[in-house]
């Protein structure tokens, strides 16, 4: 046995248009939440400090941002073992101090820049360290 039911198909489109509508206001009020990739952080710390981005070495490898002084990797926080390799390499390449711009998005990745001061402190590692917050502002350690 089957039901049928009839609804008028003018209901279905003022029932569509009142969802959207309250969709629409719920939105709204919604904080939107714009996730940055890499490049962004890479562009803004190295404009803000005058560097050259993607700057590419003999090997064909890429330095994230190369400034008067610093041979810069940018990195996120959960990437900080990687960072270091990388940075030192870069340094090494472009005779110039190594250094690591890590993005800091969530407060529970203040532990991998814990994790990369305590090994850059056991090794004596000349590497600087640039912690930078979810807008890509510096950070003061």
């Amino acid at each position: 046995m089957s039901i049928k039911i009839n609804i008028d198909k003018n209901k279905h489109y003022i029932i569509l248009i009142i969802l959207l509508v309250l969709g629409c206001q719920q939105s709204s009020h919604v904080e939107k939440t714009v996730k940055k990739n890499e490049a962004y952080y890479q562009k803004k710390w190295c404009s803000e400090h005058n560097g050259i981005t993607e700057y590419i070495l003999q090997d064909r490898t890429r330095v994230d941002c190369l400034t008067d002084t610093h041979a810069i990797e940018v990195d996120f926080a959960g990437k900080w073992a990687e960072s270091i390799g990388q940075s030192l390499f870069y340094g090494a390449k472009t005779k110039k101090k190594p250094g690591i711009v890590l993005i800091i998005v969530k407060e529970k990745d203040i532990r991998y820049y814990q994790r990369l001061e305590f090994t850059k402190r056991k090794y004596t590692l000349p590497v600087d360290i640039f912690p930078v917050d979810k807008n890509g502002n510096e950070l003061k350690p």
